[in-house]
């Protein structure tokens, strides 16, 4: 249609709020970086959630406690009104448009809107994920969605929230500002602050969207572009050995684990999603975005599922003041060759598990030089303590070189979620990653 990455990504990121609902929605917040050709300058756009309170007329009251199970083991999470924090998604979405953008933005918002109308299929991959989250999922409008007569969805179910095209429809027609100071925002008021919580207008309508410094680390003669995150992705690029590419497949294994080593608990769900893209001209947009893990909280007759970061520990220590963002380990990447221009444009959800998704990914296009879906699907391991778990088909000799190193090694019995979820274009081609039931599309 004429239109740029920023098009396509805002597209895409609109569209996962309508199929990727248990990971994503309007009423999240993300991340993106975006490099543009013509300059060969990369920005990194910060719009992921605000600590609210700046009304200060009045006091959040107690979260409600839930347990979602990952495996076998219940987590303690907190949900409600009170855990709701300023919603970011639709001002960045807004602000990538309206710096790169070249189509209408209700040109954007359309497709999103049709999806919404018809319904989507339930992606196997979250169907799968879905069991784990029903506390969280299935309070107020989440019943009829998830689970339409009392049966949960199963994948390729059809997935319908009822109100969420018109919701889109309203954001097509009188820009993002709706959910900040115009219809939407007022319903967020509403809903939030009659189930506990203190989110009020101010905090609606202070928020805006930040640019942050761009930190890079060399890899292979490439140079990576990202923000720094709560995971010190770029950090953990720039920490490693210069002869990375010379060492033994096995050798390497261990000193990747040595890197990504995660110490203490590492047991969030990984609620996140990621959307690439990259027109003709060059340009890259990666887009990650999350709700957490939703609040229970609706925009009654909007399809529109708030977020839970507050009640999110890992995240939200207490201390922040008003206005302030939340932390994230989320870390959109572009990949710049030698010469400036793009070679690789790469995001992932996981949460913890989204640094050692694109480490592995990226050593796998730019030293391994495997094309960009058989990096995606290749094998991955997550250090935890001294535990590296690891994918089934795995390297044996790579397996064994860790044990040797100290490590136990816990193989899974099948490709999960949990190692997170790339997607990914370049010079190598694109994929999405089937981890998350991920896909991806080149046009002429």
């Amino acid at each position: 249609m004429g239109g740029t990455a920023a098009d396509a990504g805002v597209a895409a990121t609109l569209a996962a709020c309508v199929a990727e609902t248990i990971f994503t929605g309007l009423g999240g917040g993300g991340f993106a970086t975006y490099y543009e050709s013509s300059t060969g300058r990369v920005t990194c756009l910060d719009f992921f959630v605000a600590m609210p309170g700046l009304d200060r007329d009045r006091k959040p009251e107690p979260m409600t406690p839930i347990a979602v199970r990952f495996g076998e083991v219940p987590l303690p999470y907190e949900i409600g009104g009170a855990s709701v924090a300023v919603p970011g998604l639709p001002a960045g979405c807004g602000e990538i448009h309206s710096r790169w953008g070249a189509l209408p933005w209700a040109d954007v918002v359309a497709p999103a809107a049709e999806l919404a109308r018809a319904g989507v299929a339930m992606p196997f991959a979250h169907a799968i994920t879905l069991p784990s989250l029903i506390e969280a999922m299935l309070p107020g409008q989440g019943g009829p969605a998830y689970a339409p007569g009392g049966r949960l969805l199963q994948g390729g179910d059809r997935l319908y929230h009822a109100g969420l095209a018109d919701a889109l429809e309203i954001i097509a027609a009188e820009g993002p500002a709706t959910c900040y100071t115009g219809k939407l925002g007022a319903a967020t008021v509403e809903s939030v602050r009659a189930d506990g919580g203190a989110l009020g207008p101010l905090d609606l309508s202070a928020y805006q969207v930040l640019e942050r410094a761009v930190t890079t680390a060399e890899l292979a003669g490439h140079t990576v572009h990202g923000r720094a995150d709560l995971n010190r992705t770029v950090q953990t690029l720039r920490g490693l050995p210069p002869d990375l590419a010379d060492l033994p497949r096995p050798e390497r294994a261990v000193v990747l684990a040595g890197a990504l080593d995660v110490r203490g608990p590492d047991d969030r769900l990984g609620d996140t999603t990621n959307v690439t893209a990259v027109d003709a001209a060059g340009n890259a947009c990666v887009i990650t975005t999350t709700l957490g893990l939703g609040s229970g909280v609706w925009l009654p007759g909007l399809g529109v599922h708030l977020n839970s970061m507050l009640g999110e520990g890992e995240l939200y220590s207490g201390e922040l003041p008003p206005g302030e963002r939340l932390a994230s380990m989320m870390c959109p990447l572009v990949v710049l060759d030698p010469g400036g221009g793009l070679r690789l444009a790469i995001g992932s959800a996981g949460a913890s598990r989204i640094r050692s998704a694109l480490l592995r990914t990226l050593i796998g296009v730019l030293i391994d030089g495997l094309d960009t879906p058989d990096a995606v699907r290749a094998p991955r391991l997550h250090p935890v303590d001294d535990v590296v778990h690891v994918e089934p088909h795995f390297p044996v000799p790579e397996e064994m070189a860790l044990a040797e190193a100290g490590y136990t090694v816990n193989r899974w019995p099948s490709r999960s979620h949990y190692f997170g979820g790339v997607s990914a274009i370049g010079t190598a081609g694109a994929s999405g990653d089937p981890r998350r039931g991920g896909a991806a599309r080149l046009t002429p």
